[in-house]
């Protein structure tokens, strides 16, 4: 059985990273979404469980201490992490993985996991992005241009990925990313199972 492929992907704050993953996770059944971990307080709507876990902050650390965390990272003053286990669990059972993750957490993963695919999702304009980013309401004007000003700075960490995607639209940007999945799927050194069948004149798809 063929590991399954980690995808990392990450983007400036207010992309819509978490749109195109509600998406891929419509079209895409097979694939297991990781779940973050997060000492912020959850924002109107959001669940523990579905849309982070959430924890304190000595939970947070003494789970840093255990090394239970693929990445983490602290960002706008909260602490966000990547459960380990159910990652590398999935994928040795053949389960694609999607991290949605921010840029530091990319470089842990990187330095852990250089087979990953990494895919970084960009607004159609900076004025898109302040928009979208004004336009949650959850924030205060300083706040706002705090995370509008790292986001500016964010995406000029794209040239140490991939791929890169245009989120005009979330319904193309996922059929992108399913595009750069089934791409990764078929490259050779993902298939070495097949050569040696092939070389020992076996048959890959028997009746």
């Amino acid at each position: 059985m063929a590991e399954g492929i980690l995808i990392v992907l990450s983007g400036p704050s207010g992309v819509g990273k978490g749109t195109v993953g509600k998406v891929l996770a419509a079209e895409k059944e097979d694939m297991f979404f990781s779940i973050s971990m997060t000492t912020r307080p959850p924002r109107v709507g959001e669940e523990d469980g579905s849309s982070y876990f959430f924890v304190g902050e000595e939970q947070f650390i003494r789970k840093i201490e255990e090394n239970s965390f693929l990445e983490w990272a602290r960002v706008y003053g909260h602490y966000y992490g990547t459960p380990r286990d159910k990652v590398l669990n999935s994928l040795k059972s053949g389960v694609d993985v999607l991290l949605e993750i921010d840029t530091q957490g990319a470089k842990m993963i990187k330095n852990n996991f250089p087979q990953g695919v990494f895919v970084f999702l960009v607004p159609t304009s900076l004025k898109e992005l302040k928009h979208r980013i004004t336009g949650r309401g959850t924030e205060s004007p300083e706040k706002v241009q705090e995370r509008f000003t790292a986001a500016s700075l964010e995406i000029i960490e794209a040239k140490e990925y991939d791929y890169l995607v245009v989120n005009d639209f979330p319904e193309r940007a996922a059929q992108e990313i399913l595009h750069i999945i089934r791409a990764e799927q078929l490259k050779v050194k993902r298939n070495n199972n097949i050569i040696e069948i092939l070389r020992g004149d076996g048959c890959i798809q028997c009746p």
